[in-house]
């Protein structure tokens, strides 16, 4: 029977069945449409509750959900986050039994395939992957069958890059809300959605609302059909109470039924958004070539959430960083014969950072106490890591062959980035009362100047030194601490004495003595100093801020605002290796630090901030103003980069920024790289704020904890302001010549996001040189972001390894990849900012597969 011929059902008592069967005719006057009627329970793991409620009201809501199935032979359920489903089968698996028994029916229907529906634009790349990575591997395991159909129905903006990870997770397709048509600049209900590489899927944007009232669906529907494109004639209209669960009810799916046999909305069909994409792709090349494909990102809605809760910012950083690398350093002990990879710790780290990505934690919307169980919860996923980095560090440090030298103190130093890095190390020693100079394996003198100790006490034996190292990619290198001062060394640094101008071979940076403001960033070597003529636009701009806590109908926050004043410019560091300025400003109750580093052979400057808010429902930002005519601005994206227009609107970004145009009939640019800011703007000149184009990061917002317009704050209530108190944060200033990828501001902003480490080792004979490289991705245009075992244990013998890249300049490019601890070299060529995944067996024997992000054959089922 077609699903225009269904038979109606009748308007009988909740849950009852029809005594007559017999198919009856909908009026003639219905609507030739077909409504596919989405029955599903979004429910928020955490928002205005915390966690543990959610934990509960996930078996509350699953068990409804069953129970509509027992009462309506043709009700179907619409499932995502498999979160929940993890929590139910947890506290609950008889309803789990359930649960499997309606999937292998057919009528529970699980879609999204994503741990949780995570914020769309903040997370790394590497997170998304994981997203996938967990989440069809649990329906696999537990179903025998995968999710085919992405869904994201309440996150606030979606990045240019998912189609090409929805591909790499086996998704053709994709459900999503915002932004709605009042929003951004797209029309269509049904369209292609391209990433740059090429991958598509095809999109349907949820017409209204994801969830309804638990009545009647007609003003649902109604409303649905106002905002779709009822040329398609088949359409999805999402229905069941959500946001704390619920789903579908007896007055939900009774009147479904009695509207489909009115025929007053057309045909309504229970449905699944599989049937309904089947469906749109079996009409064949011609109706779906007639759709319009698009390739950009989907904005806006509530761009505040970019900038709200610095901490959970922050933490979420700190955390991607500290798993990927722990991922890498256990990779490299299995490679080097370790009998086990930490899988299941890994995996119970990455899973508590995926969580806490949700898109009303990471985001900054949800209550005050959820940032609690955030931050105790990233906090594990750190600690963990931590642990599987130190002990493979010691591991690896004891096969290091060091010679018995009582006069020194060994130091190894550990890269965790697969390509080489010159960085400058901070290192805290004892019982040295004179000092420390540093060498390498080789014994040759190493760059290296006295810096303050984090300690202080009265034992002058106690001290700090920085010395440049020059680690191998992915790998160590070993240097060694020698009893008094570092030896005279020539050095082209020259700091003035007032600390407003700090130079060296390379770049020449100035800073205004009346308002601390860097005017002047000149490139030495190519005479372009992007800076020119900015002197006089703000740096800092502090103003009211009435909106709520996600920045409702926010388009921009690029408003005028006051200046801090300053306090002082200090000279802290004067030395052959680095210089060091600090600039300290104040405004109200708050006060802001930045220090500027300057390296001998920097083509960069780096700055580190520190901000300690008591500013209630108020905003910074700190801008950045460029001499440039015909600006472009280009933003880092997760696994890619986007342009977007110079208009000032409040955007999302990854890690850097950059502004590149022409001075004086000469192309430049400047490159901004920050660690955990994600809302950022770039604003034309003649803005509100200055007459020179910008670029802007929204530092800090203090609006009112979960506060959602049109709610209006009682004036003599009592509130919980967000984000006071002390924030720390580095940024990377980089002039250019007019083009950012040579700059490499991807890898930058990962050295700046995770550092080096050292650690003091002892002397002992060992079968490793001083110094090695596990993992080599060459440091050009492909970069490598994950190296880790595969989650796919062998019987016997140690796991083969997983190594994804992905080309960083948009442009078509060839990688060699060395993989040392491996005994192996991969070679390949890349699409503009393609996504690629092998697996790399660990017997020479075997060949390296391409797989995708399920780590599964491009061609095949799971293995």
């Amino acid at each position: 029977m077609s699903r225009d011929d269904r038979a109606p059902v009748s308007n009988a008592p909740s849950g009852a069945q029809p005594a007559d069967m017999t198919p009856a005719p909908r009026p003639a006057a219905t609507p030739d449409r077909t409504l596919h009627m989405i029955g599903n329970a979004h429910l928020d793991p955490v928002w205005l509750w915390p966690w543990q409620e959610g934990y509960q009201e996930a078996r509350a809501t699953f068990a409804s959900a069953l129970d509509r199935m027992d009462e309506y032979p043709d009700f179907i359920f619409t499932c995502d986050q498999i979160v929940l489903l993890s929590w139910v089968e947890e506290q609950d698996p008889e309803l789990f039994a359930r649960i499997a028994e309606r999937v292998e029916e057919g009528r529970w229907v699980n879609v999204g395939g994503w741990w949780v529906e995570p914020d769309c634009n903040m997370p790394m790349g590497e997170s998304f992957a994981r997203q996938g990575l967990y989440g069809q591997r649990y329906l696999q395991s537990r179903f025998g069958r995968i999710a085919s159909v992405g869904m994201n129905v309440d996150p606030f903006g979606h990045s240019a890059s998912l189609p090409q990870i929805l591909r790499g997770h086996r998704m053709d397709s994709y459900c999503f809300l915002r932004p709605g048509p009042h929003e951004g600049d797209l029309d269509e209900t049904l369209f292609h959605w391209e990433s740059a590489d090429g991958s598509r899927v095809l999109a349907y944007r949820i017409p209204f609302e994801y969830c309804s009232p638990p009545g009647d669906v007609a003003g649902q529907t109604e409303k649905s059909l106002g905002q779709l494109d009822r040329s398609l004639g088949e359409m999805m209209v999402f229905y069941g109470v959500g946001n704390h669960g619920g789903g579908p009810t007896k007055a939900n799916i009774d009147s479904i039924h009695r509207y489909d046999r009115m025929g007053t909305f057309g045909r309504m069909t229970m449905s699944s958004p599989r049937a309904y994409f089947d469906e749109m792709l079996a009409r064949g090349d011609a109706f779906l070539g007639g759709l319009t494909t698009r390739r950009d990102d989907l904005q806006h809605h509530a761009p505040g959430c970019y900038s709200a809760h610095s901490g959970i910012k922050a933490w979420q950083r700190r955390a991607q960083h500290a798993v990927l690398s722990a991922e890498r350093w256990a990779a490299v002990e299995v490679a080097m014969g370790a009998e086990t990879y930490p899988r299941d710790d890994l995996e119970r780290a990455w899973k508590q950072v995926l969580f806490n990505q949700f898109h009303d934690i990471l985001p900054g919307s949800a209550i005050e106490p959820s940032y609690d169980d955030a931050r105790d919860q990233l906090g594990e996923a750190i600690a963990i890591s931590k642990r599987i980095i130190t002990a493979a560090h010691n591991r690896i440090a004891r096969r290091i062959d060091i010679p018995m030298d009582e006069a020194t103190q060994p130091v190894v130093v550990f890269n965790p980035h697969p390509w080489p890095v010159a960085v400058d190390v901070d290192m805290q020693y004892g019982a040295q009362p004179h000092g420390v100079r540093v060498v390498d394996h080789t014994g040759a003198p190493v760059l290296s100047q006295a810096t303050q100790s984090t300690a202080t006490t009265g034992d002058r034996s106690r001290g700090a030194v920085t010395f440049r190292a020059d680690v191998p990619a992915l790998g160590y290198a070993l240097y060694r601490l020698l009893p008094g001062p570092a030896l005279p060394a020539r050095s082209s640094l020259a700091v003035s004495d007032d600390g407003t101008v700090i130079e060296n071979e390379h770049l020449r940076l100035e800073l205004d003595p009346a308002t601390g403001d860097l005017v002047s960033l000149l490139d030495k070597s190519t005479g372009i100093d992007p800076l020119q003529g900015t002197r006089g636009s703000a740096r800092t701009a502090i103003c009211d801020d009435p909106t709520d806590t996600w920045g409702h109908r926010v388009i921009s926050y690029a408003w005028p605002g006051a200046a801090m004043t300053l306090d002082r410019i200090v000279v802290r560091e004067r030395g052959p290796l680095r210089s060091r300025v600090r600039v300290e400003r104040s405004w109200g109750g708050s006060t802001l630090v930045e220090e500027y580093l300057l390296a001998h052979d920097a083509s960069a400057v780096r700055v580190d901030v520190a901000l300690d808010w008591r500013e209630k429902a108020h905003l910074l930002k700190l801008r950045f103003p460029v001499g440039l005519d015909d600006p472009r601005a280009t933003y880092e994206i997760p696994y890619g980069t986007i342009e977007r227009p110079v208009d000032g609107a409040e955007e999302p970004a990854q890690s850097w920024v950059d502004l590149t145009g022409e001075l004086d009939g000469r192309p430049a640019g400047l490159t901004v790289v920050c660690t955990s800011k994600h809302g950022w703007d770039v604003s034309p000149a003649g803005d509100a704020h200055d007459d020179a184009p910008s670029i802007g990061i929204t530092a800090v917002r203090s609006p009112v904890y979960s506060w959602h317009d049109p709610r209006l704050l009682d004036p003599d209530g009592v509130y919980s302001f967000q984000d006071q108190g002390v924030q720390r944060f580095g940024l990377e200033l980089i002039p250019h010549g007019g083009d950012w990828r040579r700059a490499q501001p991807t890898r930058r902003a990962a050295v700046l996001g995770a550092p080096v480490r050292a650690q003091q080792e002892s002397f002992h004979t060992g079968d490793l040189a001083p110094q090695h490289s596990f993992v080599d991705d060459g440091d050009g245009q492909v970069m490598v972001t994950a190296v880790k075992g595969s989650e796919d244990a062998p019987e016997s013998g140690p796991a083969d390894l997983i190594l994804r890249a992905v080309e960083t300049h948009g442009r078509e490019g060839s990688a060699r990849i060395a993989i040392p601890v491996a005994g192996r070299t991969l070679e390949a060529d890349f699409r503009p900012h393609q996504v690629r995944t092998f697996r790399v067996p660990l017997d020479p024997q075997e060949e390296i597969v391409e797989v995708d992000l399920l780590e599964w054959p491009l061609d095949g089922g799971p293995v």
